[in-house]
C-alpha cells in the first residue's frame, strides 16, 4: 500500500519561503511522475507543479518563476521550494502521483501566508 507524507508547511509572511518535502513508500518511486496538489478552502484541489520520472517539470501559471518541484529517486522523496509566497498560496499541500493518483491521499501540510 503506498504512503504519502507531506511535511514542512507553516505559516509564513508574504515574500517569504517554504521548502516542502513528501516521503513515499509502498511504489516503484522512481517510475512515476509526482505532482504537488493544493486545495485552498472552500475551492476544488488544484495540481501546482509536476516531475517526471526524467525529471521534466511543469508548473500552474500562478507559481511559475516562484515554485521548484524537484525529486531524489535514491531516497523516494518529492520536494516543492516556494519562494515569493503570496496570500493566495495559502491551501493544504499534497503530494502525489501524477496525472494518474494514487487512491489513498497523504495528510497533506498546511501552507498559510499571512502578515
Amino acid at each position: 500500500q503506498v504512503q504519502l507524507v507531506e511535511s514542512g508547511g507553516g505559516l509564513v509572511q508574504p515574500g517569504g519561503s517554504l521548502r516542502l518535502s513528501c516521503a513515499v513508500s509502498g511504489s516503484i518511486f522512481r517510475f512515476n511522475a509526482m505532482g504537488w496538489y493544493r486545495q485552498a478552502p472552500g475551492k476544488e484541489r488544484e495540481l501546482v507543479a509536476s516531475i517526471t520520472a526524467g525529471g521534466s517539470t511543469n508548473y500552474t501559471d500562478s507559481v511559475k518563476g516562484r515554485f521548484t518541484i524537484s525529486r531524489d529517486n535514491a531516497k523516494n522523496t518529492v520536494t516543492l521550494q516556494m519562494n515569493s509566497l503570496k496570500p493566495e498560496d495559502t491551501a493544504v499541500y499534497y503530494c502525489n502521483r501524477w496525472p494518474a493518483t494514487y487512491v489513498q491521499w497523504g495528510q497533506g501540510t498546511q501552507v498559510t501566508v499571512s502578515s
